[in-house]
C-alpha cells in the first residue's frame, strides 16, 4: 500500500538560522512509520521504501527572514485545555528563539480572518502572553464554522501576513488545508501551520492530542464524586457523562485512571437496555451484589437507542451531527425501570464536560503544548507549509494537514478495552 507523506515547502531555504545550537534537523533523517517489525515493510512510499515521515524540529537553513515576518495565530472549535499554552510557546519561540517581533492573534476563530465581523486582531508579545496559561481557554476567544477562503486569504495579504498558525480540531485542518491550496493558487508565500486539538483524543495518525491528560485528571475527580455519592445511599448510583462523542478514549481511560467505575459505555460498543444480559437488568444484579454502582457513559454511546425513524440529522456549525441526550436517556430509562419493578435506588447524575473543557492544562499537556508550539514555529521558520506537527511514537513529526482526520476508536478486542472490562466486571456484551 503507498501513502505519501511528503511536506511542501514555499522555497529553497537560505537564510542561516539565529538558533546557537549543534543539534540541528535533516528533512533526510526521517522516522519510521511503522516500528513493529511485522509492519515494517508492509507500507511504502512513492519510492518503494518502507513508510516515514518527516522530522520535526530547527532546521540549520531557514526560508524567513525574521526581521521581515509577520505571524499569526488564530484558536478555532470548542474548547480545550492547553489553547493558551500554545499560544505563548508560538509567540516566545517566535520572539526569542528567531527574534520574530510581529505576531498577531486573531480573534474569535476564523471569523477573525473575516473582515466583515470586525474583529480586529491584537499584538501578541511576551509580556501579554507570560501569565496566560493560569487561565482557561483561549486568550483569542474561538468559533466554530467555516468562511469563505478566498476572502480569508484575502486578508491575510492585506495584513501582510507570512505566517498562519492554526489551533483546532478536524474541520480547522480542513480549512487550513483549504487556506493553503489557495495560497498555492496564488503564488503566493504564506506559511500554513496546524496545531491539532481534540480533546478526545480521536484524531488518526496522532499519538495523544493535548488537554487529554488534563481531561482525564478532571473525570477522576467526577467519578471519584459519583462513587461517595453512590455508596453514601442505599442502593445508590453514580451516573457520570463524559465527553467522546466518536470514540469513549476519556471514559475508558478515566475508568482505569479512577478504578471505581463498574459500568463503561462507549459509542464503539453497542448496547441494550433490556432483556436478562440487557444493562438495566446487569445493573439490577449488581445492585442486588454490592448495594451501588458507579456508571460511566461516553456522550456518543447508545445513540442507535435513542434513533427516530425518518428524523432529520442536525449538525452544528462544524457540520458535525448533534448528538441525542445518553445521559438524561440514560438516567430516564434507569429510573422507569427500577420503579417499574418496585425496586428503591438513589439515582445522582454528574455532567462535569464543561468543567472539563474550560481549566487551565495540568503540568503535563503544559509541557506537551509547550513542544507543540516550539516544533510549529521551527516548521514554520524553514518554510514548510500545509502541514501539522504531531507526536507519534515518541517523536515529533510532520504530517500533512489532511492527515488530521477524527474517527480514530477504541478497538473492541483490543488491549485497552480488555482492560477496562477487568478493571470494572462488566459482562464483555451487554445484548439480548
Amino acid at each position: 500500500m503507498e501513502h505519501d507523506f511528503s511536506i511542501a515547502c514555499l522555497g529553497p531555504c537560505t537564510i542561516d538560522s539565529p538558533i546557537n545550537i549543534s543539534g540541528f534537523v535533516s528533512d533526510e533523517n526521517r522516522i519510521l512509520f511503522n516500528t513493529r517489525l511485522d509492519d515494517y515493510d508492509a507500507m511504502k512510499d512513492a519510492a518503494g521504501k518502507p513508510l516515514s515521515l518527516e522530522p520535526a524540529g530547527p532546521r540549520k537553513k531557514i526560508f524567513f527572514d525574521p526581521a521581515k515576518t509577520k505571524a499569526a495565530i488564530v484558536t478555532c472549535g470548542g474548547l480545550c485545555p492547553g489553547i493558551n499554552d500554545v499560544i505563548r510557546s508560538v509567540t516566545m519561540t517566535l520572539f526569542y528563539r528567531y527574534g520574530v517581533k510581529n505576531v498577531l492573534g486573531i480573534k474569535y476563530g476564523l471569523r477573525g480572518l473575516n473582515p466583515e465581523y470586525g474583529k480586529i486582531p491584537i499584538q501578541l508579545t511576551p509580556d501579554y502572553v507570560k501569565d496566560i496559561t493560569h487561565i482557561g481557554g483561549s486568550i483569542l476567544s474561538s468559533s466554530r464554522g467555516p468562511q469563505d477562503v478566498k476572502v480569508m486569504v484575502d486578508y491575510l495579504e492585506l495584513l501582510k501576513i507570512d505566517i498562519l498558525f492554526c489551533v483546532g480540531g478536524d474541520g480547522t485542518m480542513r480549512a487550513a488545508e483549504k487556506i493553503a491550496t489557495e495560497i498555492h493558487s496564488r503564488k503566493k508565500q504564506i506559511a500554513v501551520i496546524g496545531i491539532p486539538k481534540t480533546i478526545d483524543n480521536d484524531l488518526n495518525l496522532i499519538e495523544k492530542s493535548f488537554g487529554f491528560d488534563t481531561a482525564i485528571a478532571k473525570t477522576v475527580e467526577a467519578v471519584g464524586s459519583a462513587h461517595v455519592e453512590a455508596k453514601g445511599a442505599y442502593n445508590g448510583i453514580g451516573l457520570v457523562k463524559i465527553m467522546g462523542r466518536l470514540s469513549g478514549y476519556i471514559t475508558a481511560t478515566a475508568a482505569l485512571a479512577q478504578g471505581d467505575a463498574n459500568f463503561v459505555l462507549i459509542p464503539e460498543v453497542p448496547f441494550e437496555l433490556d432483556g436478562e444480559k440487557g444493562f438495566l437488568k446487569t445493573l439490577e444484579n449488581r445492585l442486588k451484589a454490592s448495594g451501588h454502582a458507579v456508571i460511566l457513559v461516553a456522550e456518543g454511546a447508545g445513540q442507535e437507542l435513542m434513533k427516530q425513524d425518518g428524523q432529520e440529522k442536525k449538525t452544528d456549525p462544524s457540520g458535525n451531527v448533534r448528538l441525542h441526550d445518553i445521559g438524561l436517556f440514560l438516567k430516564n430509562a434507569i429510573d422507569v425501570y427500577f420503579h417499574r419493578i418496585n425496586m428503591e435506588i438513589n439515582l445522582k447524575y454528574i455532567e462535569p464536560s464543561y468543567l472539563i473543557r474550560s481549566v487551565p492544562a495540568n503540568s503535563s499537556d503544559s509541557l506537551y503544548c509547550s513542544s507543540l508550539g516550539q516544533y510549529s514555529v521551527h516548521a514554520a521558520m524553514a518554510g514548510k507549509t500545509g502541514l501539522l506537527v504531531a507526536l507519534r511514537k515518541d517523536e515529533y513529526v510532520h504530517l500533512p494537514l489532511s492527515a488530521a482526520i477524527s474517527g480514530r476508536q477504541i478497538d473492541p478486542d483490543g488491549n485497552l478495552w480488555f482492560r477496562v472490562l477487568e478493571a470494572t466486571g462488566q459482562p464483555a456484551e451487554m445484548k439480548k
